[in-house]
């Protein structure tokens, strides 16, 4: 196994914004779905934000009312993608996979 291969295994992580609320059916739904998720690829970083308590933040990424909001940056911590509402696990699995080498 080469050197960048190496590092490339124990270094390359997708960052995730994730926008919720606790008000939000989809949001709680989406919560646990998510939690799963991340046990099975370990190489995600997730920061779940709260809409209600980082207003910044919402008005940064334009956020709407209708959330739950997955943010995907890439490895200079660019947006390349985003994903809005309740998600079926398989279609994020196919998607977080096919995008994680951004």
């Amino acid at each position: 196994m080469s050197v960048r291969l190496i590092f490339k295994f124990l270094f390359l992580k997708m960052k995730v914004i994730f926008f919720s609320a606790v008000w939000c059916p989809a949001c709680i739904i989406m919560q646990s779905r998510w939690k799963k998720i991340e046990a099975e690829l370990p190489w995600l970083v997730t920061e779940q934000l709260d809409y209600d308590n980082n207003k910044e933040a919402v008005g940064r990424y334009g956020i709407g009312k209708d959330i739950p909001v997955f943010i995907f940056l890439d490895e200079a911590g660019d947006e390349f993608a985003r994903k809005q509402g309740e998600i079926d696990r398989k279609d994020l699995i196919k998607f977080l996979e096919e995008n994680k080498d951004k």
